[in-house]
């Protein structure tokens, strides 16, 4: 193990580095405010508000994994309780705590990683405009998706990995920085419990390096997933019990064909090779070699995860696709520093880098549009007819979770169902198609049936884009929904949907005729 080189002594003079700060400092105030405009003004994201929700109701009291569904473990609903909470308390739109929250936690995360960087000298000696860098990416290519877990998995990952590369080039690292950087990781592992792998991925890495498994770093890591563990079979059982289960029984009907998530990922596969093949060509500069291969690494791994999740959306390979252009990023910036740069290569890497950012601009394209004229689309013309016709309870029967949320966040109706959206039920119908026994053990139907006549929605909603028809499968499940449903008509049709008013009287009649199933209303 040879001992680090000290940082290379900045080449910049210092009227132009207080240039290049101004500018840094210039540009992440338009990323950040562009990003927060867009966060703020548009829809809240389908999956965000709907972890809000659960939130709200494990903070009122209700229990998770029962009386509301969710198959993600519960740091996810912890974490949303923070923002909810402060909303609450201040008296503040929960959004515009919401959203400037996991902002300010993804930057922490890339400001202390620009922190650790800086000790490598070189490119990375002036921290600030290092920062604005990655803080564009990490704020700019989710596009859509800012705050998603695998948006703040990637971030709490990140000091991992600048740690890791330099400790791959035999540099020793902090104690301390060694220990946030493996409880950062292992909470980012927490979100997304897959990412386990990525731990015994990278410490294949470090062992072919020749350093030991016992480091302080892994360990620490280590030592956060177990007691995370620990406290969800503590203070969250049901998630053992039904949540995993549930997820694996029924979530494969939303998976995807092998050649379509191929077709889907192309681009990152491409983007990944472009960068591993750049890597090859040079490795002469050894810090920026092991920061750039691990960051190559996890990028891959990432890839592999987001096949076996089956599922063709796009945040699923955000990890990979930030790590890749990051890796891109930095090796643009060692080449261009160099006194013979091979100008196709550069092209090569800029292009790479260029369809990813084109890519997010397409994707962040809608959400601009949403943001500068609001009214326009399909969730706020829900919420209008939900406000128009003073409903207090609300349901929609669509896998689609943005007809359900934000729509249940903006506008205060009680929702209709303890599952977000009808993926549990078109699982349930997926999974009988080769197990007779599914319904017996995952009777869905019934329970959305019986948690639309107890709740007894003012409005509902049906998504006729969808090629199944959960109406017909709910009748035939439980004959008191037809009664109760038959109570409903038309009021207004758009965009595909057709939205249902309740008419007079509730559904208290055909709720005592049900009560003869009612054990079934709560998973045992």
């Amino acid at each position: 193990m040879h001992l680090p080189a000290p940082p290379a002594p900045s080449r910049t003079n210092p009227p132009a580095r207080s240039l290049l700060n101004i500018l840094s400092v210039v540009m992440l105030a338009l990323v950040v405010g562009f990003v927060l405009f867009v966060a703020l003004r548009s829809p809240l994201k389908d999956d965000i508000a709907w972890l809000l929700y659960v939130a709200r109701r494990w903070m009122a009291g209700r229990e998770l994994y029962i009386d509301v569904i969710e198959v993600n473990p519960p740091l996810i609903i912890w974490l949303s309780a923070i923002p909810l909470g402060i909303a609450q308390r201040l008296g503040f739109d929960v959004q515009m705590v919401t959203m400037p929250f996991f902002t300010a936690v993804v930057l922490a995360c890339v400001w202390w990683s620009s922190t650790l960087l800086r000790s490598i000298g070189g490119i990375f000696a002036h921290r600030l405009p290092v920062f604005t860098a990655m803080a564009a990416v990490f704020l700019l290519i989710p596009a859509g998706e800012l705050g998603q877990r695998e948006h703040l998995l990637v971030a709490a990952f990140l000091p991992y990995l600048i740690l890791l590369a330099q400790r791959l080039d035999g540099r020793q690292t902090s104690v301390v920085a060694s220990i946030v950087a493996g409880i950062l990781a292992g909470l980012g592992c927490a979100l997304k419990p897959r990412y386990g792998a990525m731990f015994a991925v990278l410490e294949c890495l470090a062992l072919l390096y020749g350093l030991r498994p016992w480091r302080v770093m892994p360990f620490a890591a280590g030592l956060t997933v177990a007691a995370y563990a620990g406290l969800v079979a503590l203070l969250c059982p049901a998630y053992l019990r039904h949540a995993v289960p549930m997820a694996l029984a029924l979530y494969g009907a939303t998976d995807v064909p092998m050649r379509d998530l191929l077709a889907e990922s192309a681009m990152l596969i491409g983007g990944i090779a472009v960068a591993t093949v750049l890597l090859w060509l040079r490795r002469r500069r050894p810090v920026i070699d092991t920061l750039m291969l691990s960051l190559l690494v996890f990028a891959a791994t990432s890839t592999v995860i987001c096949f076996v999740d089956g599922k063709d959306w796009f945040y699923h390979r955000l990890p990979a696709t930030i790590t890749t252009i990051l890796a891109l990023l930095l090796w643009i910036t060692r080449e261009l520093r160099d006194a013979r740069p091979r100008r196709i290569a550069i092209a090569s890497a800029a292009l790479a880098a260029g369809v990813f950012c084109l890519n997010s601009a397409q994707r962040l394209q809608p959400e601009v549009l949403a943001a500068i004229e609001p009214r326009t689309t399909t969730v706020q013309r829900l919420e209008g007819i939900i406000r128009a016709e003073h409903a207090h309870t609300y349901i929609a029967f669509s896998e689609w979770i943005a007809l359900g949320f934000p729509v249940v966040n903006e506008t205060g109706v009680a929702w209709a169902s303890r599952f977000d959206s009808m993926w549990a039920l078109k699982g349930e119908i997926w999974r009988a198609s080769f197990d007779p026994t599914a319904s017996r053990e995952w009777p869905v139907a019934r329970w959305v049936a019986h948690d639309f006549i107890a709740g007894c929605p003012d409005i509902a909603v049906v998504d006729t884009r969808e090629t199944t028809n959960y109406l017909k499968v709910l009748r035939n499940a439980e004959p008191a929904f037809a009664r109760a449903w038959s109570r409903y008509r038309q009021i207004a049709a758009f965009d595909g949907l057709v939205v249902y008013r309740r008419g007079k009287g509730g559904c208290l009649d055909v709720w005592v005729a049900a009560e003869s199933s009612r054990p079934t209303l709560r998973m045992r």
